[in-house]
Formats: structure tokens, sequence, C-alpha cells
């Protein structure tokens, strides 16, 4: 348990109140907390008594803690929400903007952040007072001509961003939605509207009327949901754009009712690196801290031939027998051009449902495909698409959702 404060009992105090407050900023903060569970807290406190903080601490943490990541946000919560004043001026300068200098002030651990952005609902420390101009002075300002910061912000590209803008990238990248089309199976099931005839099943609602046939049994075929592989490389030319896709990928992977039956995701730099388990963390920020302890070529070299043959090698049989799509997020800058790398991506597509390829170097105009590893990647991918801001990965979104297109394919196929 934290170091926490003393809890002073208030005379007219509304206790019950306080922890239903209490619950809705664990919910804000991403703890799944329903109405039974809070009901339930304040049935515990009761029987358990409000005398010692410590019991109190564990009798709320038995009631809405259920999962080892949550642990830390209810702690750090805790203690901001039951009155610690030093707390909650270490969490409001935890609001400000991070800029790195030579006396950068210790980083928020991610718990930490998630707590005050639930707690203070996005208010900052006020800002300080600035001195009054003259009554006589007015400033006009014509915005006709100007567009809005969030479609500048969607335009903008990430290795381009401030710290500010790429956190605001971040928080709009987490409301995306990646579409996913049902894929239909050889199986049948009963269905009122169904394409197909079910003679069985006639017959046997016969056997109710006498032999009598009155309505006629219909199937239609099972639809099931594919999965999403995705393949990020985390080289030094790709570690900006990595780091924002990841957080993309992270808000899809947990989405509740996103559609993808599961989200695969492996790093591609020097070596393949499997980081799934990692990605199912509710908490983004400690998501990719563990993502990136793990993948210990961050920023490194690339050695996309090698990678994916491993990738074929070991994990192709385990997700990719359901129709999987494959999201292949790199520049395709191989180091090592007899890799093998294009005997690989044709393995990779023929176990595919589909292979889109994202490429932040489509948002230079004059790219073309010159570079040995883009020409042996271009012939086995579906789809080929930028990836270098928030509009590219919108229109991801509605590539999936309409598969007619292939995006900058065609164009650089006539380039080869």
């Amino acid at each position: 348990m934290p170091d926490i404060s003393v809890l002073d009992i208030p005379p007219d105090g509304k206790l019950v109140r306080n922890i239903v407050h209490f619950a809705r900023a664990l919910n804000r903060a991403g703890v799944p907390i329903g109405s039974g569970r809070v009901a339930d807290a304040v049935r515990a406190v009761e029987a358990a008594g409000f005398t010692d903080r410590a019991d109190f601490y564990w009798t709320l943490h038995a009631c809405f803690v259920s999962r080892p990541e949550h642990r830390a946000i209810f702690a750090q919560i805790f203690r901001l929400y039951w009155r610690d004043p030093r707390f909650l001026e270490q969490m409001m300068s935890m609001m400000l903007p991070m800029v790195r200098g030579t006396q950068e002030e210790r980083k928020a651990r991610a718990a930490e952040r998630r707590a005050a952005e639930a707690l203070l609902d996005g208010r900052g420390p006020e800002p300080p007072a600035e001195e009054e101009e003259p009554e006589e002075v007015e400033i006009e300002i014509d915005a006709s001509q100007t567009a809005s910061a969030q479609e500048k912000l969607r335009s903008l590209d990430f290795e381009q961003m401030s710290v500010d803008e790429m956190a605001a990238a971040r928080r709009i990248l987490a409301t995306l939605d990646l579409p996913v089309r049902p894929i239909a199976t050889r199986r049948l099931v009963g269905a009122p509207r169904g394409d197909r005839v079910d003679w069985r099943g006639t017959i046997r609602r016969s056997l109710r009327t006498g032999g009598d046939i009155r309505d006629i049994a219909r199937r239609k075929r099972r639809t099931r949901m594919p999965n999403l592989v995705v393949l990020c490389d985390i080289s030094g030319s790709m570690s900006h754009y990595s780091r924002a896709v990841l957080h993309f990928v992270h808000s899809v992977a947990n989405r509740r009712g996103q559609g993808w039956a599961r989200v695969h995701a492996f790093t591609i730099g020097t070596r393949l690196t499997n980081i799934t388990r990692h990605l199912a963390t509710r908490d983004v920020d400690a998501a990719l801290a563990a993502a990136g302890q793990e993948a210990r070529d961050w920023e490194g070299g690339t050695r996309l031939g090698a990678c994916l043959t491993a990738f074929n090698r070991d994990w192709s049989r385990r997700v990719m027998g359901q129709g999987a799509v494959v999201l292949l997020i790199t520049d395709g800058l191989e180091r090592d051009v007899d890799s093998g790398l294009s005997a690989a991506m044709e393995r990779l597509s023929l176990s595919a449902r589909e292979v889109i390829w994202l490429n932040p170097l489509l948002r230079f105009d004059g790219f073309a495909p010159r570079a040995e590893g883009i020409r042996a990647i271009l012939p086995h991918v579906d789809q080929l698409r930028a990836g270098h801001n928030i509009a590219a990965l919108e229109g991801l979104a509605q590539a999936l959702a309409d598969p007619r297109g292939s995006g900058e394919k065609a164009r650089m196929m006539a380039m080869l």
C-alpha cells in the first residue's frame, strides 16, 4: 500500500457519494467498474468501518481491482482522491507539457499520468496572471482563411510533431476505428432469410404437422472475424512512426467489440520480437514501455528478410491460420539485400488474406521504388498506403472498409 495521509472524517461527510465519485474516476482511468461493484464497495466499507486507513484502502482495493495492471492506477488515484495535498500538487505538475532540457523533472509513470488525467479531467495548473492591456486597445483577428488546429494536426507529419502535438495525436489515434470485414466460412447456420434451402430442417418441421409442409427452412453461410497481424519496423528511420502506429494498434487491441478475433503484434529490427502480450495491457504507456524493454533492438538496424523469414517459420502457422489481415509498417530500406526478402514476402502473401503496406516514405512527392528492399516487397502486397500522419491512418480504416482500392501500388508498380 502506498504511503498515504491520515484520513480525517468530517462531521457531515458523505462517504457513499465520495465512493461513487471515486469509482467514476477509476472508470475514467481505464479500470472497468460497474454499479454492482460500487454497491459492494459501499457495503464492504460499512462492514469494515472507516477508522483505519489501511483497512479502508484494502477494502476498496478488494472491491475494485481485479487485474494486476490496475493496482498501480488504483494506488495513485486513491492517494490523489482521498486528500493528499502534496500528491495533488505533484499530479497537477505532471499535467504540464513535458519539455526535455538540462533540468528535466522526474517523468510521470504511466499510472500517475492516467490518474491525473482521470481526476483533473484535463485541467492543468492555472496559468500565471498576465498584465492587463489598456481598455482602448482592441485586437481583431481575421480567421476566415485559417484551418482548425485539429485539421492541421491530422495532416502534420509524426516526425515533425512537438511533444504537445504528439500527445494530442495519440489521443486522436485512440479514438480511431479499424473496421473489419467478416469471412464467410463453409459451415451453414439456420437463418429465416437465408439464401439456401434447408431440406432437412424443412422435413423435420413438417413432422410436427403430420407431414404437411407449411414453411421452408433456410440457411446461410456462417461468418467469423479474422485476426489482425501487425509487423512494425522499429529501426532508426522508423522510430517516430512506429511509436505512433503502436499507440493506434494498442487502442485497436483493447477496443471492446472492435470485431477482430485477435490482434497479434511483432516488431522488426535486427530481430523479430513478439509484443502481443504487452499490448494486452490496458495502460498504453505501460504497454509500450514493456514492449520497448522486450524489443531491445529499438532504433537499431533493419533486417527485413531475416525477420520475415523467422516469422514465416516460427509464427505464421500459429497466427495466420484463420485468414488474417497483415499490416506491414516499414519504409522497406533493407540493409542486407541478399536476405531472401522477396521469397519471405511471397510466402507471407500466400498465407494472409490481405497484406497492407504502410510506408511513410510516400509522403514525398518524388518518391520512387528504387531501393532493392522496396522493389522486393511491392509485388507481394495488396495495398500500399502512406502512414506518416493521422489522415493516412484514417485512410487505412477506409481502405479496410472498402477493399476495392490498392492505394499507391498501381502507380509504384508502373515505375518498376
